[in-house]
């Protein structure tokens, strides 16, 4: 099984990428989504975070689950980024290793992506055997983000001007795209029309499942 890291930027299109990956054959997990499960009320992960983070954090009107704005407040604001990696990080990443384990023995011959928007700064690069990379200019991100939020959930909704700080401040947390580039096996430029990207995907996964053949 080939197991392959996909990452970029906040707000570059990963999970646009992911998908199209996935309907090419790949095996998708996104870490994302293991954090929102990790961090559900009686989860250790959430039991953890609200004792560091306090009671503030929780959005008593939605059934006591975490308010993502106000813990990324706490995190980002207080300089507690790190922190709340410290935290959430290693639960996630025992549950990316099960699930390739997983696929390893039901497919072998798989290729099993895992999404994640920090693999390089985390550390955690060489747990997979190829690293693809998504870019698009910054003002293009923020775009996209600041229109996201925007039209997203009640509860997580920003204005233009909040938006725009936010993914500003989550920008500072990750490293450049060139860093990442560097150590990229694989880049997608996302920047484009779609089609432009479904081809770079095409490309990459027929790279991919070449190489997961002879692994």
């Amino acid at each position: 099984m080939l197991r392959v890291g996909l990452t970029g930027g906040v707000s570059c299109g990963k999970s646009t990428v992911a998908r199209m990956m996935e309907e090419r054959g790949a095996f998708l997990i996104q870490a994302d989504h293991i954090a929102h499960d990790l961090m559900k009320p009686g989860q250790p992960v959430y039991n953890e975070v609200v004792k560091r983070f306090g009671r503030e954090i929780v959005n008593v009107n939605y059934g006591g689950t975490i308010d993502r704005n106000k813990l990324a407040d706490a995190a980002f604001g207080g300089g507690r980024i790190a922190e709340l990696n410290q935290i959430v990080h290693p639960a996630v990443i025992q549950r990316q290793e099960e699930w390739m384990a997983e696929i390893g023995r039901k497919v072998p011959e798989g290729i099993a992506v895992v999404e994640a928007a920090l693999i390089v700064e985390a550390g955690v690069k060489n747990r997979f055997d190829k690293l693809v990379v998504v870019t698009c200019p910054e003002d293009e991100k923020v775009r996209r983000f600041v229109s996201r939020s925007a039209a997203g959930e009640q509860s997580r909704r920003l204005d233009a001007d909040s938006a725009e700080r936010e993914i500003r401040r989550r920008m500072t947390a990750q490293l450049p795209d060139s860093e990442k580039v560097r150590l990229a096996d694989f880049v997608v430029d996302n920047s484009g029309f779609r089609e432009h990207t479904e081809a770079q995907v095409e490309k990459v996964m027929e790279e991919l499942r070449t190489l997961a053949a002879v692994t």
